[in-house]
């Protein structure tokens, strides 16, 4: 005579299947590294990386954990600090951390400015990347792109002509009001007549250089160029003969940091597309002049 089975055998031989069934919890992913970020941002950026390029690493240790990226025109260390206090240690500069194009400390010696600034990276574990180059070799180029969607001049871009818009008809003054106010700069500096009116503008964020500022203001379709900074030698001299010679040319000086950081916002949307696993923010370092005022004289 077979005996009877019992439930609550039944039930443990079930539980017991259905337990040897479970696949094995996955292990936890491993944090990614600054390395494991630069390398995504190379497959992404769509341009053949540089063998020779200032986009390197400039401080830090590239296969440190990232907790967080910043992304920002400068790395000042008023924005390392924000950095930090954000909990967010790999920092993505447009321009140099250390006060030349080619980052070289040598020519600086025992600085203690330049001496103070890296033992805070060091003391907090920051990572620092320049990403110059290729943003700018990026089609269309990634500083180009945030500037005009800050003006809100993307429907006046020419075709296939990132830095060449056809805008409504405007004063210079105002149209240097408008690039101030946008741009929230403190000081925008004007070469050419208030009440002239233009219609043709080129843009060159940034030292583009004379060669380039004035190969654009040599076309007759561009009548206001505004850029980041130049020699006042250079560019702004061109431009002034131009004007005496009856020329319907000005100049609009923005300052190097004002016209770049759209680009570096940009910048942190484009990282975010394809790094989901980590923060990522913009932090402006913000317009380093000021104008003096009546209030400000005292």
């Amino acid at each position: 005579m077979t005996k009877p089975v019992s439930i609550s055998l039944i039930l443990l031989t079930f539980n017991l299947a259905a337990f040897a069934a479970d696949p094995p919890p996955a292990a936890p992913a491993k944090p990614l590294t600054a390395r494991q970020i630069v390398d995504r941002i190379k497959q992404n950026v769509k341009t053949p990386w540089l063998t020779t390029t200032v986009d390197t690493f400039k401080a830090g240790d590239p296969d440190t954990p990232v907790t967080g990226i910043v992304t920002t025109h400068l790395a000042t260390l008023d924005v390392l600090q924000r950095a930090v206090t954000a909990n967010k240690n790999f920092i993505i500069s447009h321009e140099p951390v250390f006060y030349n194009h080619l980052d070289r400390t040598e020519p600086l010696g025992d600085d203690p400015v330049l001496a103070a600034k890296r033992a805070y990276i060091a003391k907090h574990g920051l990572i620092v990347f320049r990403f110059h180059d290729h943003w700018h070799r990026r089609m269309p180029d990634g500083i180009d792109q945030g500037v005009s969607a800050k003006l809100g001049w993307d429907a006046y871009r020419r075709a296939d002509e990132d830095s060449y818009f056809d805008i409504p008809a405007a004063s210079l003054k105002d149209l240097a009001a408008t690039f101030k106010e946008k741009l929230g700069a403190s000081v925008v500096r004007v070469v050419g007549k208030p009440d002239a009116k233009f219609t043709k503008v080129g843009m060159l964020p940034g030292a583009a250089g004379s060669a380039r500022h004035i190969k654009m203001l040599q076309r007759d379709d561009v009548e206001v160029l505004a850029i980041g900074e130049s020699p006042e030698w250079e560019t702004v001299e061109y431009v002034r003969d131009a004007i005496t010679q009856g020329k319907p040319k000005a100049l609009i000086l923005l300052g190097h940091a004002n016209s770049e950081e759209p680009g570096m916002a940009n910048c942190a949307i484009w990282l975010k597309t394809f790094i989901p696993e980590v923060p990522v923010d913009f932090l402006p370092a913000g317009d380093p002049f000021w104008s003096p005022t009546p209030e400000t004289k005292k």
